[in-house]
């Protein structure tokens, strides 16, 4: 290891090339008797309003880019936190399956035709369509293979930023697909092995990269910045070092500290690296028990959510958590929700 300094101040500087728009860290946590638990940090460099939703099964969608939408009703109830109320950008339904929607600076899409012949989905629908259709990863990666649809993108409204972002699924079971849209191709990534997925570079190299950090012990070392690169390789040693539990408290406790842990302190910014962002929000799914736990930076409370308690079926209500303003809520939150209108997902103008 004589030249491991060299190498390593190499394999830095090399990270240094990816630029990354958003930032966020998604990781799945699987313990004894079926204990599966996947953690999300939601890191942006503007505010990205949030609140979260309950959707019963039954609601009929539409893709919303026109005649060729995709349409579909819900097999499967979930609950959802949204950006702006335009987009699901994390849940998890009713049978434990998780999506999350990351950054992804390069992605690029399918050309869409309108007047053509694919059905499209806007890419704010992209894992509610998910959410509402499957129940295991196998089952949504089977059927995304068939590639009935293409994901249509846009810019963020009111911005000059173009929408790119790749998507994660984990189900109860422990399985572990990514989706990313790669020269206008559908790359799919399917392993139960796959429980870390950050921003940039693309899943390949992000495993590649975590493969050099294996064979340097993380008591010794751990790359520690708020790149990306560095926030895969943390997650990836932290998730397998802590405790291996089926205690619902002791798990969601453990891996709660692991999503801190790849969290941007709130504020950070640099003249020189316009684009490092903050951490909004963080999510934890627990997939076995079925709650779901939030918390946002600006409140001093981490709430939870038992999806069990909701009424799921067809007759169920649409329902919504508002954390605007600086709501603060405390333990279980299922009685602080309220009827409501379902949100407008955002489509094509």
């Amino acid at each position: 290891m004589k030249n491991f300094p060299s190498i390593l101040f190499s394999f830095i500087l090399s990270l240094g090339v990816w630029s990354e728009y958003e930032a966020c860290t998604r990781v799945v946590y699987k313990g004894p008797e079926n204990t599966v638990i996947t953690a999300r940090s939601m890191d942006w460099r503007d505010e990205i309003p949030a609140n979260l939703w309950i959707l019963p099964k039954g609601i009929e969608r539409t893709g919303e880019v026109g005649s060729l939408s995709e349409k579909w009703k819900s097999r499967y109830g979930s609950i959802v936190s949204t950006s702006w109320d335009i987009a699901s950008s994390d849940g998890m339904n009713e049978k434990g399956l998780v999506a999350n929607l990351l950054w992804l600076g390069e992605s690029q899409y399918p050309k869409f035709n309108p007047k053509g012949k694919q059905k499209g989905i806007a890419i704010s629908l992209w894992a509610q369509y998910f959410l509402d259709n499957f129940a295991t990863v196998k089952e949504a990666v089977e059927y995304a293979q068939k590639e009935t649809f293409a994901i249509v993108s846009d810019y963020i409204p009111g911005t000059e930023r173009f929408t790119t972002i790749h998507l994660s699924l984990s189900d109860a079971s422990g399985d572990n697909a990514v989706f990313e849209y790669i020269n206008g191709k559908l790359v799919i990534h399917h392993s139960p092995e796959y429980t870390v997925m950050t921003n940039s570079p693309v899943f390949n190299e992000q495993l590649a990269l975590n493969n050099y950090w294996k064979g340097i012990p993380g008591t010794v070392m751990l790359p520690g910045t708020n790149r990306a690169a560095d926030r895969f390789v943390r997650a990836s040693y932290y998730i397998n070092a802590i405790p291996q539990t089926s205690d619902p408290r002791t798990a969601v406790a453990s891996v709660f500290s692991v999503i801190r842990n790849c969290s941007v302190p709130y504020g950070i910014s640099s003249e020189t690296e316009p684009n490092i962002s903050s951490t909004r929000w963080r999510s934890v799914s627990d997939q076995k028990n079925l709650v779901y736990y939030f918390e946002t930076v600006f409140t001093p409370n981490t709430f939870w959510v038992d999806l069990k308690d909701f009424d799921l079926s067809s007759k169920g209500k649409v329902m919504k958590l508002d954390l605007s303003n600086f709501q603060t809520y405390n333990g279980k939150s299922n009685k602080d929700f309220k009827e409501s209108k379902p949100f407008k997902f955002l489509g094509l103008n």
